[in-house]
């Protein structure tokens, strides 16, 4: 158990359980932070009643009755279950907390750790990039920008951006299968023999008809923002990696492993007028590498994530207060000392790398995936109703 003191006089006690892939807890009282161990994947019985039984000795052992539970916003999580379980048990309020806000918020809270001080400037922009996130329109986000505005009352976290929604061919079963969300990225632009092509390797002429059927028809389709699944269907599309995904982020980590010097290609950023917000169009992307098929494949690997890098890059430039009340010349001149970036995918070199020497800030002692998402979720709490 990690321990942590910082300057905050906020008199709540609070209690934070994280997500579900990568279990973890965290808690808060009189000006101290508790961040526990890494449970593993609370879907396992067995990690799952280590992490109950580990949490009830910490809360029993330190006297801590907390008036304030929070979870993650996804209603079938184990551990917001357990978060509305304990609310009604110590009659505290329950505040679920949306995935990728709390990993913006646990860089934002590994920053202040450092300084030992609970303070921030009145407003940070912030990037999430990781697998699989529940967000408020229930679509599985993984590619996000947000705007975070402090005030003494009523502080607001607004999405300003993310990536363009691609759909996922059967649901979940494409984060195991990549090539299903290549073949709907590919439908966008090809004819049905054209995407064959780049998937006969995975899939016979039948699979591959009922599949684009199935999309066609929309059955049993889910749009996402994911950054991973992004990348797994470029590591599939460049045979870094087999149609299967068996570890967490096994073929982005695949197509980081052997990239090299990307190209240089210029990301696609439009504002869509029904959603209010800036879209990093990934179409384009596939667009160019299936054009450039022929060139280094090394190359094209490192291309698709700096067009991932810049791209967000870009979205948080056109939401600078910077940008915003000045001209466009000003565009290349927005410093990012107060952008933060976190999720599973900041554990990405190539990624993390070209936001850092950008000046944005990545966590430096809490993980920057699902096992730090506790400590995002207290520092939610702490700084959205709490003003020194």
């Amino acid at each position: 158990m990690q321990e942590f003191k910082i300057t905050n006089k906020n008199k709540d006690v609070i209690l934070a359980l994280g997500g579900e892939s990568t279990g973890n807890f965290s808690a808060y009282k009189n000006g101290k932070i508790y961040f526990s161990e890494d449970f593993g994947d609370l879907l396992d019985d067995i990690n799952y009643s280590k992490f109950k039984s580990e949490l009830y000795k910490f809360l029993k052992s330190n006297k801590i009755k907390p008036n304030i539970i929070l979870s993650d916003l996804h209603p079938l999580f184990h551990t917001t279950i357990l978060a509305q379980e304990l609310a009604k048990k110590y009659k505290a309020k329950y505040i679920p907390v949306q995935h990728h806000l709390a990993h913006i918020f646990s860089a934002i809270g590994d920053q202040i750790v450092e300084r030992g001080v609970c303070s921030v400037k009145r407003e940070a922009l912030g990037i999430a990039c990781d697998g699989t996130g529940y967000g408020y329109d229930e679509k599985i986000w993984g590619g996000e920008a947000f705007k975070i505005q402090y005030a003494k009352y009523n502080t607001q976290n607004t999405r300003i951006g993310h990536l363009e929604n691609q759909i996922m061919i059967g649901g979940e079963i494409a984060i195991k299968e990549p090539a299903r969300l290549l073949i709907s990225i590919l439908s966008k632009f090809l004819e049905k023999k054209d995407a064959y092509k780049y998937v006969k390797k995975y899939y016979s002429k039948n699979e591959f008809e009922l599949l684009w059927n199935q999309l066609q028809q929309n059955f049993n389709c889910i749009e996402t923002s994911s950054t991973a699944r992004i990348l797994d269907a470029v590591s599939v599309l460049l045979e870094f990696s087999k149609n299967e995904s068996l570890s967490k982020h096994g073929p982005v980590d695949l197509l980081e492993k052997n990239s090299t010097i990307p190209y240089q290609i210029k990301p696609v950023v439009e504002f869509n007028e029904i959603e209010k917000m800036w879209i990093l169009k990934t179409t384009p992307l596939f667009k160019y590498l299936i054009k450039n098929l022929h060139k280094d494949k090394k190359r094209l690997a490192a291309t698709a994530q700096k067009y991932i890098a810049d791209g967000l890059l870009e979205i948080t430039r056109r939401c600078h207060p910077e940008f915003i009340s000045g001209s466009r010349e000003i565009l290349k001149q927005v410093q990012h000392d107060n952008v933060f970036f976190a999720g599973g995918m900041a554990n990405n070199k190539i990624i993390s790398s070209i936001l850092e020497l950008k000046g944005v800030y990545t966590n430096k002692k809490i993980p920057r995936g699902d096992a730090g998402l506790s400590f995002g979720q207290t520092f939610y709490y702490l700084l959205t109703n709490s003003r020194d």
